[in-house]
């Protein structure tokens, strides 16, 4: 299984219509850099990487102005955007914009799935000249996955109100598979495999029970030294803690923020050796 597979969630996007207010908030708190891609900036519109500390490629980007929405969203890996999307509005998927070429970069589309979640699809390119960044991007999603560093994506988190629709959908729609992972508090939840993975890539939080949301969500989920320390940080750049940080016996410490635009991330910090 290939960490750049059609059906893994690969990358993530924050859209703004002011990427400054995103970089400011995001760089100091999480150590991200930042650089504007020439590729992929059309209509006036700038499409700015986000670099983790100390990686040599992007895990995410920051889109300007592209829905009109402040979102963060989850992107998935499509062979064949045009058929995924009709596949997926089939599936009760819902299409936020419509699939779009961009020069020979890439094609995307954006959608919400039944439960109201942001997410995209993306192709990779065919053209030769990308060559060396997709080898690349895929090299540093490996080793990223296996040994994450600080401020690097580190999976991602769906909450859910109905865990049937959704984990229909994301099975029927990209061959997902959901095992049961124990609960976080009074929370269950369910890991989350992406087509034929050895490992799991995120987490389905089941809030049926009314247990802390009120609502559906899907959000990247970034690695911390200290989640208590870096969800005050965030709380001092404006930022509400959603979920108060808390750890299982002898598991990750977790946090839900809603950043100072609204938009949903996770934080999470991997128990320390005793």
């Amino acid at each position: 299984m290939s960490f750049m597979s059609p059906g893994q969630v690969v990358w993530f996007e924050i859209g703004t219509t002011t990427p400054e207010a995103v970089t400011d908030f995001y760089g100091p708190l999480l150590g991200w850099t930042f650089e504007v891609d020439p590729d992929s900036s059309v209509d006036g519109r700038t499409y700015t990487r986000i670099l983790a500390p100390g990686a040599p490629w992007p895990m995410g980007a920051i889109q300007q102005g592209d829905t009109g929405d402040e979102a963060i969203n989850l992107s998935i890996l499509s062979t064949d955007v045009h058929a995924d999307v009709d596949a997926l509005t089939d599936l009760g998927a819902t299409v936020v914009v419509p699939a779009t070429p961009v020069g020979d970069v890439t094609v995307f589309a954006r959608l919400k799935d039944p439960r109201g979640n942001l997410f995209s699809l993306f192709s990779r390119s065919t053209s030769q000249r990308f060559e060396e960044r997709i080898a690349g991007t895929e090299e540093y999603l490996q080793q990223a996955a296996f040994t994450p560093k600080p401020g690097s994506m580190a999976g991602f988190e769906i909450g859910t109100t109905d865990v049937k629709a959704t984990t229909d959908f994301y099975t029927q729609g990209f061959g997902w598979r959901f095992e049961k992972a124990g609960a976080d508090g009074d929370v269950p939840s369910l890991a989350v495999f992406g087509p034929d993975a050895e490992y799991p890539s995120g987490l389905l939080r089941d809030h049926s029970g009314g247990n802390g949301s009120t609502a559906d969500y899907a959000m990247p989920t970034f690695l911390v030294t200290d989640v208590a320390a870096t969800a005050a940080a965030a709380q001092e750049a404006g930022a509400r803690v959603e979920q108060q940080p808390r750890s299982v016996p002898a598991g990750p410490a977790r946090a839900r923020i809603r950043d100072p635009r609204g938009s949903r991330f996770g934080l999470l910090s991997q128990p320390t050796a005793r």
